[in-house]
């Protein structure tokens, strides 16, 4: 009997069907088995070391090849199941193997999900082994940014994290690289500064919500911790090029910290708290008539895929899926329907443009370079490399050097462009690549210069 096709794509490497995504079942017991979880390593830890596609991507995969390379039989069951974890402690979910180089893949029948083995594995051990206060603290955004942004606190703790004695105290105390840039923090927030918005628009007077195609023409703009706290400027951006597109625009009432670092951290229950007091009141806006977009590709990424598949049953998650938006896949949506003003003051140059890898995996395209090229006289050159930042493996004193050299190529397209702006849509990628480059002064967001270009 003559092999079906589905077989048929099955004996090749790789196919041309979609990557499919199982749901992460952190639920179930086998999923804590440790033995269980060492036998799914060293078999993936196997088909990678007989393909190695993906080494140029991150560290993990450098460090996974020297363990097999050094190793007495240079195959994986010569590597200690000790040193597992030095391969997953290199990893920071960026899912760009998954999305673009292993040909094994679900529906491949050797069903390789690197990230999200990646991590079982970080959950696995932060189970058993806790983290350490530094991860503990860099993961709790909103706890460190409530209390940076208190009056007079926010003063000393912005001018301490620009002192470079006190960057060199920190680096050998709490483990935090005294090179490595890290954001400011506002006590005027963005929901402070949302009053003053709402009020410039009601005198302009209401906008209609227009509805066309996927777009509901209203929407929630979910600010994230980082947003309020730490760019709120960058909100009222958003609220300027929005509103100056025809959009209803409101900030959620009330947020908390999507859990993409306590998911990189494998803490999943802290993830689950978190989801449980974000969904109810995202899914509440939804069944209102809202749409939901984020100014961080991560934090549109978790809402998008990683709860999905984390609480596959959960029928608010979905329906928050659903109606996600990354803000230029919004604004490139209503432009195919005709409903996004083109009407530009100013052109923008040359646009040096790096890719976040949280956006490249969403499968949108480059959605904020094809709006920015409508602007008359501006170029975007996309750099579709990895900064390296992560969030936190930049930071880190054991991993920064690593997370420079993963920018570095990014970092010398940049600087041989010599662009009239750099920009990336995650705010920390733009500032780990604009403090390696010599030729940027000033990264800026992609909404930044969209402001820029309408004259607001």
């Amino acid at each position: 009997m003559s092999d079906t096709p589905s077989t048929k794509e099955r004996a090749r490497e790789g196919s041309l069907e979609a990557p499919t995504r199982h749901p992460v079942e952190w639920q179930t017991e086998s999923f804590w088995d440790v033995d269980k979880l060492n036998a799914e390593l060293e078999r993936v830890y196997d088909i990678c070391h007989g393909c190695r596609r993906c080494v140029s991507l991150c560290n993990a995969f450098p460090t996974l090849f020297d363990l097999v390379d050094e190793s007495d039989t240079m195959e994986v069951d010569g590597v200690d199941k000790a040193d597992y974890q030095k391969v997953v402690d290199h990893c920071y979910l960026c899912d760009m193997c998954y999305m673009s180089k292993c040909p094994y893949v679900p529906p491949h029948e050797w069903n390789v999900d690197f990230p999200h083995l990646m991590l079982r594995a970080k959950a696995v051990n932060f189970k058993n082994n806790g983290a350490s206060f530094r991860d503990r603290t860099l993961t709790s955004t909103d706890a460190v940014a409530k209390m940076a942004t208190i009056p007079l606190v926010d003063v000393t703790v912005n001018a301490l994290n620009n002192n470079g004695l006190f960057r060199k105290v920190l680096e050998g105390t709490l483990g935090v690289h005294h090179s490595a840039p890290v954001p400011s923090y506002h006590r005027n927030s963005l929901r402070k500064r949302v009053k003053m918005l709402e009020k410039a628009q009601q005198e302009k007077g209401a906008i209609e919500p227009r509805a066309v195609g996927r777009t509901k023409g209203k929407v929630a703009f979910y600010a994230t911790c980082y947003g309020n706290y730490n760019a709120p400027q960058l909100g009222e951006d958003f609220y300027q090029v929005f509103q100056h597109n025809g959009i209803h625009i409101e900030l959620v009432p009330k947020e908390a910290c999507c859990g993409m670092p306590k998911l990189e951290l494998g803490d999943l229950e802290s993830v689950k708290e978190l989801k449980e007091a974000n969904i109810p009141v995202l899914a509440k806006l939804v069944d209102e008539g809202f749409d939901l977009i984020a100014p961080i590709p991560s934090c549109v990424l978790m809402y998008k895929q990683e709860l999905p598949l984390m609480f596959p049953d959960d029928e608010d998650v979905q329906k928050v899926k659903q109606a996600f938006f990354d803000p230029f896949e919004y604004l490139f949506l209503r432009h195919k329907e005709g409903e996004f003003n083109i009407d530009f003051k100013q052109g923008l140059g040359d646009i040096s443009y790096q890719v976040a890898c949280h956006l490249r995996v969403q499968n949108i395209g480059l959605k904020t370079r094809d709006i920015l090229n409508l602007v008359p006289d501006t170029q975007v050159q996309a750099q579709e490399r990895c900064s390296g930042h992560d969030g936190t493996y930049a930071v880190k004193k054991e991993t920064h050097d690593i997370a420079v050299k993963i920018a570095r190529p990014v970092v010398r397209k940049v600087d041989q462009q010599e662009p009239d702006y750099f920009i990336s849509d995650c705010p920390m990628a733009a500032a780990h690549i604009g403090n390696l480059s010599e030729k940027v002064d000033k990264p800026e967001h992609p909404m930044t210069l969209l402001r820029i270009a309408y004259g607001l």
